[in-house]
């Protein structure tokens, strides 16, 4: 897309939000963005009409396309031009928008900003993502609370309890605000936490069976609301739910009403730790979207709370490198690869810098014949499917650019699927 299409599509988005003056919430953070944005949209629409991306638009770019309500023609610049067209006059908005705020690089929040000015801010957590496009650690923090600083006095902010980073905020906003959190005392919480696993009889996870759930209570104040969560395997979906509900409420929707749109509506998101059907009667843990340090810790604790049964089953961790680390790559790699040692019994390391997590791995105590190596994606594909059995569950994660689907798609039950199931499977990546 030419750089002054940018300009004309922010330009657009900003004529219409003035006109139509819908509510906004922005949504950032490093990890938890797309489904805290998405859980915040279904609990919105419990009362309220309500836009939200329909793709994982989130930068100077997807935000305009977002508000508009529009998706993005890529490289069709006639495409571009019918957007900008049928756009140009229009006066026709939902009264909430829900929005996600991307940063990758210092100034991004607040150029966003400019082009949608938020009444309600939620900072999921903070961890090294993009670090390597910053001057420190410190200054990606910095980036990510300061969508907190554009809300006026009247607005909110919504932290985090459970991630340091955004705990460490709470009293810098001049905004209300409210927490969430699962482990931390905060004034939206998840009490009685409970997570099922099951399989068959045989000790295989078959296709078309719930492999998984959540159960929870929320607090809120003097409000309690009961959760169920099918096929959610991750407390950041959890978390999620928590920061919906403190939106909500902001907008006098009743605890109960919020959590019942949740409860309906939620379900996994493709790439984010969603549990598919493997071949012989394995389970795949798909979480190839993308990769941060937090985000690898977390979805090694899912693994592990997957039991194998009393046959040979296995926890397998399939992992790429995380990329944009900058400095922090070789010590934070070298973290995962520790974790690793800890919780699987099988690690196929891919790239370069999951080279340092392999060997870290073995220094830790992991036997060295239960480490393997791989160039790309591709060539753990081939492995897996030459070695995965049922019963095994399967973890597969690394950044966008190491294309770990591709590895997913060699072991799924029913790989005809993929398109609808796994993340980037449009054309163009797929000729990558």
């Amino acid at each position: 897309m030419p750089s002054f299409f940018h300009s004309l599509l922010a330009k657009v988005a900003r004529k219409q939000l003035a006109a139509c003056k819908p509510h906004i919430i922005a949504v950032t953070g490093s990890v938890g963005k797309t489904s805290t944005r998405t859980a915040i949209a279904h609990a919105l629409s419990a009362r309220f009409r309500v836009r939200t991306a329909q793709k994982n638009y989130n930068n100077e770019i997807g935000v305009p396309l977002a508000i508009l309500g529009e998706l993005s023609p890529g490289s069709n610049a006639w495409e571009w031009i019918k957007i900008l067209a049928r756009n140009a006059g229009k006066e026709e908005m939902p009264e909430y928008l829900v929005l996600e705020y991307g940063a990758d690089k210092q100034g991004d929040i607040e150029y966003l900003c400019t082009i949608a000015k938020p009444e309600v801010a939620v900072i999921t957590a903070v961890s090294p993502v993009h670090v390597s496009n910053y001057p420190s650690y410190e200054a990606l923090i910095e980036e990510k609370a300061s969508l907190g600083d554009q809300v006026d006095e009247a607005g909110l902010v919504v932290l985090n309890m459970d991630n340091e980073h955004t705990r460490g905020m709470k009293s810098r906003f001049r905004a209300n605000v409210v927490t969430y959190g699962i482990h931390h005392e905060a004034d939206i919480m998840a009490k009685d936490v409970a997570f099922f696993t099951r399989k068959d009889g045989d000790g295989k996870f078959m296709q078309g069976e719930d492999f998984a759930r959540f159960s929870a209570t929320i607090v809120a104040g003097s409000e309690r609301a009961e959760i169920v969560l099918t096929n959610c395997i991750s407390e950041t979906i959890l978390s999620s739910v928590l920061a919906a509900c403190a939106v909500a409420r902001f907008y006098e929707i009743p605890l109960a009403d919020a959590v019942h749109a949740l409860e309906k509506q939620t379900e996994p998101v493709h790439g984010r730790l969603n549990p598919i059907p493997g071949i012989r009667g394995s389970l795949i843990i798909d979480d190839t979207y993308n990769a941060a340090p937090a985000s690898v810790l977390a979805a090694l604790d899912v693994l592990t709370a997957f039991t194998p049964g009393e046959t040979h089953d296995r926890h397998i961790a399939v992992l790429g490198d995380m990329a944009e680390l900058g400095t922090m790559a070789e010590n934070e790699h070298r973290i995962i690869g520790r974790r690793v040692a800890e919780v699987a019994d099988l690690f196929l390391a891919i790239g370069p810098h999951m080279k340092i997590a392999a060997d870290e791995a073995i220094a830790a105590g992991m036997n060295r014949d239960c480490v393997e190596w791989f160039k790309d994606s591709v060539e753990a594909g081939r492995y897996l499917d030459m070695h995965v059995q049922g019963g095994d569950i399967v973890l597969i994660k690394g950044s966008q650019s190491m294309r770990m689907e591709k590895a997913v798609k060699d072991i799924m039950a029913n790989p005809l699927h993929a398109t609808d199931i796994l993340v980037r499977q449009e054309p163009r990546w797929k000729s990558l």
